[in-house]
């Protein structure tokens, strides 16, 4: 098949400003399918995934990530190759599998294909900096995978982000349609004034390491993140993984099935409008709030959260709940509160812990809810003490959490 590529010179130039470094580190991991019950939850039936549950959860990863996602090495025996140029943008309209290389500035690779079209880019150590306009633009493509190589790959914007007609692009990688990153190398993703990577559908990213360094959303998405493994060392002074669409609120969830997280945020380390469910991985999270959605379903991990407002919030942002949980049935979780009005645990419904163990270390408030709690099983440390119960904040704030017993009346007992 003949491949057509294009290029015109993009300009323009805008000042920098700096962001701070983060360091990778490698993991491996394996697949957890795991069923979970929300009986406090509806979901509505048009949610984007097949995956999903009426509960709105993932019990299935074999409905969520194809074969194709989960090959971490493409087949280049086709491929063609792209060595990248200073103030060209390489426009790849047919599909296949485009190897890239090279060095360069105010260099894109826009994808504008048919929407039946499968296009891979393998990123090969290549290196591009931009002044104002994404490295990677996908406009139009079924599904467009980035792939590295055993190599270290880097992608930066250095300014404010121009706009292409009516779109107004805000990201490094700026994808319209479905978007897989994967691979065996490291991509470095550095955006001085916006976005690290967009995706307008659904983003999923089964392996290779990336080090995120934005001003805001390091990977934002409008219908879904979906992740099956991958190093992630995230700096970002807006919010690590972000999944929202403000045309449905019963869309934009985050699913975590594994991987190794080092998060620092200065908003949220992960949100999602519908739910967020974590099935495994490790995570160490610095944030203003470490895990945000109106259902949040923890089934497994080692989960280290410092917060100085919520460690874990559920609220109402999605009208698929009828009342905002946070559901715990397994994992390890340490949360560290800082001064103030902050709450370890807070959700405006239910909170339901059914397995795992708790540790929690608060200032004010270890739990806060509107609804009701249950402790059902598991282990839960607050202060420094094992309690048999989960207390209650007095009024959303006071002195809850020392011994497990300040702050109020204690709420659910263990069944």
């Amino acid at each position: 098949m003949k491949k057509k590529i294009t290029s015109y010179i993009i300009t323009g130039l805008l000042t920098a400003s700096l962001l701070t470094a983060c360091a990778s580190s490698g993991n491996s991991a394996t697949v957890s399918s795991q069923s979970v019950t929300a009986e406090q939850a509806v979901y509505s039936s048009n949610t984007s995934t097949s995956s999903a549950t009426t509960a709105g959860t993932v019990t299935d990863t074999s409905d969520l990530f194809s074969n194709r996602d989960l090959k971490q090495t493409a087949d280049t025996s086709e491929a063609l190759n792209i060595e990248v140029s200073d103030n060209k943008t390489f426009t790849i309209s047919e599909e296949g599998v485009y190897v890239i290389t090279g060095e360069a500035e105010n260099c894109t690779i826009k994808v504008d294909a048919e929407k039946e079209a499968k296009i891979q880019l393998v990123l090969d150590g290549v290196s591009i900096t931009n002044d104002n306009f994404p490295a990677i633009y996908i406009v139009s493509a079924d599904k467009c995978f980035i792939t590295t190589t055993e190599t270290e790959n880097s992608l930066t914007v250095t300014g404010k982000f121009s706009s292409d007609g009516d779109t107004n692009t805000d990201a490094v990688i700026f994808s319209k349609d479905d978007l897989v990153l994967n691979g065996t190398g490291t991509l470095n993703i550095t955006s001085y004034y916006g976005n690290g990577i967009s995706g307008k559908d659904d983003i999923k990213v089964t392996g290779g390491t990336y080090n995120i360094k934005s001003a805001e959303d390091s990977i934002e998405a409008n219908d879904s993140i979906a992740i099956y493994d991958g190093t992630f060392n995230i700096a970002t002074n807006k919010d690590g993984l972000h999944s929202e669409n403000d045309e449905d609120d019963t869309t934009g969830y985050i699913y975590i099935n594994n991987g190794t997280f080092t998060i620092n945020a200065s908003s949220d380390a992960i949100q999602g409008t519908s739910y967020v469910q974590i099935d495994g991985g490790t995570f160490n999270i610095t944030a203003s709030e470490g895990i945000e959605g109106t259902y949040v379903i923890i089934n497994d991990g080692t989960i280290n959260i410092s917060a100085s407002d919520d460690g874990i919030n559920a609220s109402a942002k999605s009208s698929a709940y009828k009342i905002p949980t946070i559901e715990i049935n397994g994992g390890e979780l340490t949360i560290v509160m800082g001064q103030g009005d902050t709450d370890g645990i807070d959700a405006n419904g239910n909170i339901y812990v059914n397995g795992g163990t708790i540790n929690v270390t608060a200032q004010m408030s270890s739990f806060d809810y509107d609804g009701t709690a249950e402790f059902n099983g598991g282990t839960i440390i607050i202060n420094g003490s094992e309690v048999s119960s989960i207390p209650q904040s007095m009024m959303g704030g006071g002195k809850g959490g020392f011994g497990g017993q300040m702050g109020g009346m204690t709420g659910g007992r263990r069944h």
